[in-house]
C-alpha cells in the first residue's frame, strides 16, 4: 500500500504545509487507499461523494471537517466538485503543544465531523488565518500557526462532544491524578502514538515499554491512568484495525497479514480474528463482518459489488 510522507517548499520549511486541493497537489485527492506519515486535516467546503477513512464510508455533506492521523489509510470515491483546504503538519510541528497528539489520534478514530452554521464560521476564519499566517511567512509565523492549530483542535474536541466519539481522549485521570502534560500523561499519549504508527504497533507490552524507555508496570499505570484501559487491551484493537484495513484494501493472504500483525501462526491468528471480532478473516474479507459508525457512515461495499 502506498506510503507518503510530508514534502513542503523551501525555503524556510516548516513540517508543515497548508492549501487548496489544487494547491496541494493530486494526491490531495487520491482514488486509490493510501497512507500518510503525517496529520492531515481536510476542511470540506464543497463536492458530492464518499470519502473512505479505514473501514468506514463517509457521506460528503459539506461543509465537513476530517482528521487522519499517520498510518490511517484514506481515499476519495466517485467525488465530483470537491473544494476546501487541507492541512499537513508532522508530530514535530506540535512542540508548543505536544498534548494534542494523542487529542489529534482520537480525533483520527472519528475522522468526520459535520460543522453546524456557527462552528462552520468559527472553523473558515481560523483556517483562512492559517493559510494566510503560511503564506505571509512573517517573523513569529510558526509560533502564530501552531497557536491557530491548536484553536482548531480545542474546537474540533468541542463539537465532537462525546467519549464514544473520541475513544482515546478518556484522560479523565482520577481526581488528584497529575495532568496530560505530566510524565505518565506524556507516555500515555506516546504510547497511543505509537499504535498508529506507519511502520506498524508494538506486538506486545514488553516491545512498547522498550520502544519508550520506562518499565512495563509504570506504562500500564500510565496508560490505564489516561485512556481507562491497559496497554495490552490497546495493542489488541491496534492490530485487529490494521488487519481488518488489510483484509479490506489489499489482496494479501491471510497468512500474510497474520505476519504483517505479529502473529506468526495463521491458525491462532483466525482464532484471534474471530475472538476480537466475532468472524471469521475470510468472512471479514468477503463483506460479512460489521463496519458500523454513525449515522452519516455507509457500510463499504462487498467486494466487486457498486458503491
Amino acid at each position: 500500500m502506498p506510503m507518503h510522507r510530508l514534502e513542503v517548499p523551501m525555503p524556510n520549511a516548516l513540517p508543515f504545509a497548508i492549501g487548496t486541493f489544487d494547491t496541494i497537489g493530486a494526491m490531495s485527492r487520491a482514488t486509490f487507499p493510501h497512507r500518510h506519515t503525517f496529520h492531515e486535516i481536510v476542511h470540506v467546503t464543497g463536492g458530492r461523494g464518499h470519502h473512505v477513512v479505514d473501514l468506514s464510508r463517509f457521506v460528503l455533506s459539506p461543509p465537513n471537517l476530517c482528521f487522519l492521523s499517520p498510518g490511517q489509510v484514506h481515499h476519495w470515491d466517485a467525488v465530483t466538485g470537491l473544494e476546501g483546504r487541507v492541512v499537513l503538519f508532522t508530530d514535530e510541528f506540535l512542540v508548543d503543544h505536544p498534548g494534542d497528539q494523542s487529542v489529534l489520534r482520537a480525533l483520527g478514530q472519528s475522522s468526520w465531523l459535520e460543522l453546524p452554521p456557527s462552528e462552520a464560521e468559527v472553523t473558515a476564519r481560523l483556517i483562512d488565518e492559517m493559510d494566510a499566517e503560511y503564506r505571509a511567512g512573517a517573523d513569529g509565523f510558526a509560533s502564530v500557526l501552531r497557536s491557530l492549530l491548536h484553536i482548531l483542535v480545542v474546537r474540533a474536541v468541542r463539537l465532537a462532544a462525546s467519549p464514544a466519539a473520541l475513544p482515546c481522549l478518556v484522560p479523565a485521570a482520577p481526581e488528584g491524578a497529575q495532568g496530560a502534560g505530566s510524565r505518565p500523561g506524556l507516555v500515555a499519549g506516546d504510547f497511543v502514538a505509537l499504535l498508529s504508527a506507519p511502520d506498524g504497533c508494538p506486538h506486545s507490552v514488553r516491545e512498547g515499554a522498550r520502544q519508550l524507555g520506562v518499565s512495563v508496570s509504570y506504562l500500564s499505570e500510565a496508560v490505564k491512568m489516561f485512556t481507562g484501559r491497559t496497554p495490552g487491551e490497546l495493542i489488541r484493537q491496534a492490530r485487529i484495525r490494521e488487519a481488518q484495513r488489510l483484509l479490506l484494501r489489499t489482496e494479501l493472504s491471510v497468512r500474510q497479514i497474520a505476519e504483517r500483525v505479529g502473529v506468526g501462526d495463521p491458525a491462532y491468528f483466525c482464532r484471534f480474528f474471530r475472538r476480537e471480532t466475532g468472524t471469521s478473516p475470510g468472512d471479514y474479507r468477503r463483506g460479512s463482518g460489521d463496519i458500523h459508525h454513525d449515522h452519516r457512515l455507509e457500510s463499504i461495499a462487498r467486494p466487486g459489488s457498486s458503491a
